[in-house]
C-alpha cells in the first residue's frame, strides 16, 4: 500500500504534516505502529534514510513521522513550545489518527519530547526507543547565545555552521546535511528560540514522573553534549531499559549510523510482547 503525507488538524490548535505508512488503515496495522519524533530544527525528513531500513527489516511495522511545531511544515505560532505542550501536541496527533498506543522513537530532543509523552500520556506509549536522547537539558547550552541572536530569514550559512557542535565520525551524505540546512531555514529566529528555551526550562521527564514502558537508548560514545554518566542514569531511571553504546559515533546517531539503529530497534521491537506484529528481516526464498 502507498504512503501518503496527511495534513492533520489537532485539538492543541495547530496543523501539521504526518507522513502515515500505508499499512496503517484508520489507525490500525498488523500491530501497534512506529512513531518518529524529529530532534529540535530538523524535520520528519531526517528519517528518510531510516525509513527504508525499517520497512526492509520489517514485514508488518507501520510508521508514522509528523514535522513538529515549529519546524519543517508545521504551524509556526508564536508560542507552545514548552515540553510539555510539544508532547500534548504529539498525543493530539495520535488521536488525530485514531492510534491509542504505539512504539515511539525519539531522536535527540525528539527523545525528550518522547519521554515526556511516556510521563504524562503513559497509555499512549507501548516501548521507547531513545536514540542520543538527554537526561536533562536543564541549564543553558554553550550555542545559546548564537540562537539568540537569529533573525529573519535563518541564514543558511548559519545553519551550516551549527552544525559544527556536533561532530561526525562516520560520513553522512552531502544531500542528506543539505536537506537538513533547508529545514533549519524553513524555521523562523522565534520558533529556534522557543523550542530551545522550553527544552531548557523544562523539568526532566524522569524527574517528573515514571517511565515504565520497555526502553532501548542508544548513544554515541564520542557525544560531546550527552555524557556517558547521564546516559547511565537515564538508564537506571527507566525500568526495563537498556543502554546500547555505539564506538566511533557522535551525537549524531541516527546521521551518522542509520543502519545500526534500523537493525536495533527492529529487533528490539521484535522482542516485545506483541512481537508478532513485528516480522523479522526477509530472507530469500
Amino acid at each position: 500500500m502507498d504512503s501518503t503525507v496527511r495534513e492533520l488538524r489537532l485539538r492543541t490548535g495547530i496543523t501539521v504534516p504526518c507522513f502515515v505508512d500505508g499499512r496503517l488503515v484508520h489507525g490500525r496495522a498488523a500491530g501497534l505502529p512506529l512513531l518518529l519524533l524529529h530532534p529540535w530544527g530538523e524535520s520528519r525528513h531526517c528519517f528518510d534514510r531510516l525509513i527504508p531500513l525499517l520497512r526492509e527489516g520489517s514485514d508488518a511495522l507501520a510508521i508514522i513521522a509528523p514535522d513538529l511545531r515549529g519546524q519543517g511544515e508545521a504551524a509556526k505560532p508564536a508560542d507552545g513550545y514548552s515540553l510539555e505542550e510539544q508532547a500534548e501536541d504529539v498525543a493530539a496527533l495520535l488521536e488525530a489518527l485514531g492510534i491509542p498506543e504505539a512504539y515511539v522513537l525519539g531522536s535527540s530532543s525528539g527523545g525528550y519530547v518522547a519521554q515526556q509523552l511516556a510521563v504524562t500520556h503513559p497509555e499512549t506509549v507501548a516501548a521507547l526507543v531513545l536514540v542520543g536522547s538527554p537526561l536533562s537539558l536543564k541549564g543553558r547550552p554553550a550555542f545559546a547565545d548564537d540562537v539568540e541572536q537569529l533573525t529573519d530569514p535563518v541564514d543558511p550559512d548559519w545553519v551550516r555552521e551549527s552544525l559544527s557542535w556536533f561532530r561526525l565520525l562516520h560520513t553522512v551524505p552531502a544531500w542528506y546535511i543539505e536537506d537538513r540546512i533547508r529545514d533549519g531555514t524553513a524555521m523562523p529566529a522565534h520558533a529556534w528560540k522557543a523550542i530551545l528555551h522550553g527544552l531548557c526550562e523544562a523539568v526532566p521527564p524522569t524527574e517528573a514522573g515514571t517511565i515504565d514502558v520497555p526502553t532501548l537508548i542508544l548513544w554515541g560514545a564520542h557525544d560531546s553534549l550527552l555524557p556517558r554518566r547521564h546516559q547511565e542514569a537515564l538508564a537506571a531511571r527507566i525500568r526495563s531499559s537498556r543502554l546500547k553504546m555505539y564506538e566511533s559515533t557522535g551525537h549524531l546517531v541516527l546521521w551518522e549510523v542509520p543502519e545500526r539503529v534500523a537493525e536495533d530497534t527492529a529487533a528490539f521491537l521484535a522482542a516485545q510482547p506483541d512481537a508478532w506484529a513485528v516480522s523479522k528481516r526477509r530472507r530469500p526464498g
